[in-house]
């Protein structure tokens, strides 16, 4: 079992009884609390504007609990334990005059983390009425995405929030950050010779960043239809991930260091011109098709939906940035709703060997990859040329895999959620798996020129049929450059 590593705290948690709270924070505190990284002390206070008892809907919560943990992670002593942190409280965000009750809980003694599973609109206002009962000094404040829905608004968000809450007691959650393959990018790129030495365009090719879901809007019509898939998923979880695998080494681990490494790589991201919009962009919107062998309706079939919208559900695009490091070497982005199947892998494409010697036939298999995996199972898998076994053989070439899968090879140790990681960061006070203020800001600049590029073109989005892999145009943008996206069927 771990030993506690975590001062004791008072945690927060506005927007307690929404899906994100219900279904994701309070299984990671609870996954904490099992392995013994809550403090006996910490307290958790949930917050929402829905009135009633607090007996009931702490009864409500332990159901949510139980139907969102795993069965076999399901202690109930430790249910037990993690129910009795738990207090209700019903609170309007706007209103100063209900935080008193949450002074009163947190008291002065405690680290106070107040999370916002809230829209973003409200931040400044929760993080105001934190400061009028007291609650500013010793209080580090998470932030859920999106953080606006472009450069201007998210400044205004965090220019609202930065009136009370410094930058180093600021959390702004990617949750992509606490995933352990993501983690281990920095291990395997920095702790290993065999792979740093050739992390550039001499011998990398091309890379591929690749976030599929399967499912569609789900009752989320009225935030995504306002979004699109650029703004959900490309200005956050994409680029940071393209961040990581571009950055340069940082001086050290602190969180200033990465992050000062990823903000320069973010703002040497080429600009897409308005002809490049036509030939490095692809936006779609998914049509009627089949999902699991069901039919699935399209996006203008949604329940609730706005038959003439024109979001896209899909976006794939050429990236390329602009340093001695990655000169010439694009990044190929994809992302989309109804797709056949959950996948989110990164592909490191390695350059053809200068001198090749075997059969001319097998000359298209001559690449090593490195696929890092991110879901649905997390691993790492380098690709790489050996021998066909067998007399009548020859030298025929065949492509396997050295292969890193983290739940077979560690099979005793559950893989924590990214939420619980970060989660315990955040108790610890660690900000290198958060993103900067000006991450934020580089990252709208650069999304912000394509939507200005769309708006004034006024081209729809291409239709592509739930269940494949999006609009066609999307496979002839890699084509063009004599390329295709790795593991498509």
């Amino acid at each position: 079992m771990h030993s506690i590593t975590v001062e004791p705290c008072t945690f927060a948690l506005f927007g307690a009884l929404g899906d994100l709270a219900l279904r994701k924070l309070f299984p990671a505190l609870y996954q904490l609390d099992g392995a013994q990284l809550l403090h006996e002390d910490t307290r958790i206070i949930a917050l929402a504007r829905e009135p009633g008892s607090e007996q009931q809907h702490l009864a409500f919560i332990a159901t949510e609990l139980r139907r969102y943990v795993d069965a076999k992670d399901l202690d109930e002593a430790v249910v037990e334990r993690f129910l009795a942190r738990l207090t209700y409280l019903h609170v309007d965000f706007l209103k100063a005059d209900d935080y008193v009750a949450l002074a009163e809980q947190a008291g002065s003694a405690q680290q106070v983390i107040a999370y916002f599973a809230t829209p973003a609109a409200v931040y400044g206002a929760i993080c105001e009425n934190l400061a009028k009962v007291g609650l500013s000094e010793n209080t580090r404040v998470v932030l859920e995405k999106p953080i606006g829905s472009d450069l201007e608004s998210s400044r205004k968000v965090n220019d609202a929030v930065a009136q009370f809450f410094p930058e180093n007691r600021t959390y702004r959650i990617d949750h992509y950050l606490g995933k352990e393959t993501v983690q281990n990018l920095i291990a395997l790129r920095f702790a290993n010779s065999l792979f740093e030495t050739q992390w550039n365009q001499n011998y990398i090719s091309h890379v591929e960043i690749t976030v599929a879901e399967k499912v569609g809007i789900e009752g989320r019509w009225g935030y995504f239809d306002k979004a699109g898939q650029l703004r959900d998923m490309i200005q956050n979880h994409l680029l940071q991930l393209l961040c990581l695998i571009a950055m340069d080494p940082p001086a050290d681990l602190s969180a200033d260091s990465i992050r000062d490494e990823k903000v320069k790589v973010l703002r040497a991201l080429a600009p897409i011109s308005p002809e490049g919009l036509t030939t490095q962009v692809v936006r779609g919107q998914y049509i009627a098709g089949h999902s699991e062998g069901k039919a699935v309706p399209g996006y203008l079939e949604e329940p609730n939906s706005n038959t003439q919208s024109d979001t896209e559900t899909f976006v794939a695009l050429r990236a390329d940035i602009r340093n001695w490091r990655w000169a010439g070497v694009p990044f190929y982005l994809r992302t989309g709703k109804r797709m056949p199947q959950k996948l989110s892998q990164i592909v490191i494409h390695f350059k053809e060997p200068s001198h090749y010697i075997f059969a001319p036939e097998q000359r298209l298999q001559i690449s090593n990859k490195l696929i890092i995996r991110l879901q649905p199972d997390e691993g790492i898998s380098l690709r790489v040329m050996t021998k066909e076994q067998g007399l009548d053989k020859g030298m025929q070439l065949r492509s396997g895999p050295l292969q890193l899968n983290f739940s077979d090879t560690w099979r005793s140790a559950r893989i924590p959620d990214a939420y619980e990681r970060l989660l315990l960061e955040v108790m610890n006070g660690n900000q290198n798996l958060f993103v900067r203020k000006d991450e934020i800001e580089a990252a709208w600049t650069w999304c912000d020129q394509l939507i200005a590029g769309w708006k004034k073109s006024g081209d729809a989005p291409k239709p592509y049929a739930a269940g494949s892999w999006g609009p066609m145009s999307s496979i002839a943008l890699i084509t063009r450059d004599g390329r295709s996206w790795y593991g498509d069927i």
